[in-house]
C-alpha cells in the first residue's frame, strides 16, 4: 500500500504524472474531502476501483438534505482507458484523512490524485 499526496493544479499547468496502483492497495490524502482520483487501466480486461467508506458513513438529516448513508464506491475502468473519480467527500475519509482504494487488478494501472485549489 503507498501513500498518494495529491497534486494542486497550477493555473500555469501542470504535467499529470502516475505512480503504478499497489497491489494492496492505495491511501490518497484527502483534506478538504474534494481529492479527484484518475485511475488509468492500460491492462488487457476491465477493472474495478473500490474507495472504502470511512468509519463515519452515516449523516443525519437537517432541514436541507436528508439522512444518508454511504457505501463503497465501486467504479469500473474499461481497458485502455481511464476514469476521474470524485469529488471525493470526507465521508470516504479514514482517520487519518485518507481515502483507501484498491483495485481488482494492478498490472498496466497507474493512479493519479489532485487537489482543486
Amino acid at each position: 500500500m503507498a501513500d498518494i499526496t495529491p497534486v494542486v493544479p497550477a493555473l500555469a499547468g501542470t504535467n499529470p504524472s502516475g505512480v503504478s496502483a499497489s497491489g494492496g492497495g492505495d491511501a490518497v490524502l484527502n483534506p478538504r474531502g474534494n481529492v479527484l482520483i484518475r485511475v488509468n487501466n492500460g491492462g488487457g480486461s476491465s477493472i474495478n476501483v473500490t474507495l472504502a467508506v470511512g468509519p463515519n458513513p452515516t449523516r443525519p438529516g437537517d432541514g436541507t438534505f436528508p439522512a444518508m448513508t454511504l457505501a463503497n464506491q465501486v467504479v469500473a475502468v474499461p481497458n485502455g482507458q481511464s476514469r476521474i473519480i470524485g469529488p471525493v467527500p470526507p465521508a470516504f475519509n479514514d482517520g487519518a484523512g485518507k481515502v483507501q482504494v484498491t483495485y481488482s487488478a494492478v498490472t498496466s494501472v497507474t493512479v493519479e490524485a489532485y487537489q482543486p485549489a
